[in-house]
C-alpha cells in the first residue's frame, strides 16, 4: 500500500475504504470485515453514518494489529462548538471502542467552526486524536476559516475525480502541505465518466477496469481515495492498482477531462440549516 507523509509527520494509506451510506444493520460491519481481508488498512466513517459502532467491531473481530490500522471519522455540525464538540470526539472514540482516531475532520463548514476546531486541536494534544482536519472547504471557506486556526488541517476531504479534479483547491493545500481526499473519486458511478473512450481505452491496455484506472489516476496525482462497495469483487478490485502505473503523457490527457463542475456546493445558502435537519445524530 502507497502512503502519503502528512504535514504533522504521520502518514496516511492512499487508498481507503469509505462507508457513507451503508446502513448499520450488518452490512457495515460485513463490508469493513471485506475491506479488511482484502487488504485495506484505512477505513473512513463519521457520525453522521451511524455506523461508527459496526467499524469499531469489525475492526476489533479482524485480528489485525490495532497500530496497522489507520481510522477516520468526523464531528457532525450538531455537535460543533468547543464543549459539544469536546463531547462528539469522545463519543466516536466510545462506539468505535478505540483509544485513540487515526484522523478525526470537521465533516461540514457550518456553525462554530472556529470552537469545534480548538477541541480537535486540544484532543490531538491529548493523544485521542493523531491527526486533525477538515472535509468540504472551498478555496474561498478554506480563506475564511483556516486564517483563524491555531494548527494547520492535515487533510481536506472534498469532491473530486477526473471531472472534478478541484485545481484551484489544490494550488491552496500545496502550499501548506495539506492532502486532499476525495469522496466521490468514481463519481459516484457517474457513466459519463466510467465510459468516457479515453478511460476504456487504458482500461483495455493494462488490463484493468475503468474505476481502476481513475483511482490510479488519482492516487498518482497524490490524492488520497475513499471508494466505496458493498460487493465484495467491487471491494478487492478497487484496490487492485499497485501493479501498473501511467505513463506522464496519459497523465497530461487525464488532468485534460477536469470540467471544472461538481454535484456538491458547499457554499449553497442554507445548506448547512438543510444538512443539521437531514441528519440529527442525537436528541
Amino acid at each position: 500500500m502507497k502512503n502519503f507523509l502528512l504535514n504533522d509527520g504521520n502518514s496516511i494509506p492512499a487508498v481507503g475504504f469509505g462507508v457513507f451510506m451503508i446502513p448499520n444493520d450488518g452490512s457495515t460491519y460485513n463490508a469493513v470485515k471485506q475491506a479488511l481481508i482484502s487488504g485495506y488498512r484505512h477505513i473512513d466513517t463519521a457520525a453522521a453514518y451511524f455506523n461508527e459502532t459496526e467499524v469499531g467491531n469489525a475492526i476489533r473481530d479482524s485480528g489485525i494489529s490495532r497500530k496497522d490500522l489507520f481510522v477516520t471519522s468526523k464531528l457532525w455540525i450538531q455537535d460543533y462548538g468547543y464543549e459539544a464538540a469536546r463531547a462528539g470526539i469522545n463519543e466516536s472514540l466510545r462506539k468505535l471502542n478505540i483509544d485513540y482516531i487515526d484522523l478525526y475532520l470537521l465533516h461540514q463548514p457550518y456553525g462554530d467552526v472556529p470552537g469545534a476546531w480548538r477541541a480537535l486541536e486540544e484532543a490531538q494534544k491529548e493523544g485521542k486524536l493523531k491527526s486533525i482536519g477538515v472535509s468540504n472547504m472551498t478555496p474561498s471557506l478554506w480563506k475564511k476559516f483556516i486564517p483563524h486556526f491555531g494548527t494547520l488541517p492535515a487533510v481536506n476531504q472534498v469532491e473530486c475525480n477526473p471531472f472534478f479534479q478541484q485545481k484551484e483547491l489544490r494550488k491552496i493545500l500545496a502550499a501548506d502541505g495539506v492532502v486532499l481526499e476525495a469522496w466521490y473519486p468514481l463519481g459516484h458511478g457517474d457513466k459519463k465518466l466510467l465510459d468516457h473512450p479515453y478511460i476504456t481505452s487504458l482500461a483495455q491496455k493494462y488490463h484493468k477496469n475503468s474505476g481502476q484506472i481513475i483511482l490510479r489516476f488519482e492516487i498518482q496525482d497524490g490524492i488520497v481515495v475513499l471508494p466505496k462497495s458493498t460487493t465484495p469483487s467491487r471491494i478487492a478490485g478497487n484496490i487492485d492498482i499497485f501493479d501498473f502505473s501511467l505513463t506522464e503523457e496519459e497523465m497530461e490527457k487525464m488532468h485534460g477531462l477536469d470540467t471544472g463542475i461538481g454535484t456538491h456546493n458547499p457554499e449553497t445558502p442554507g445548506l448547512g440549516e438543510l444538512l443539521l435537519k437531514k441528519y440529527k445524530i442525537h436528541d
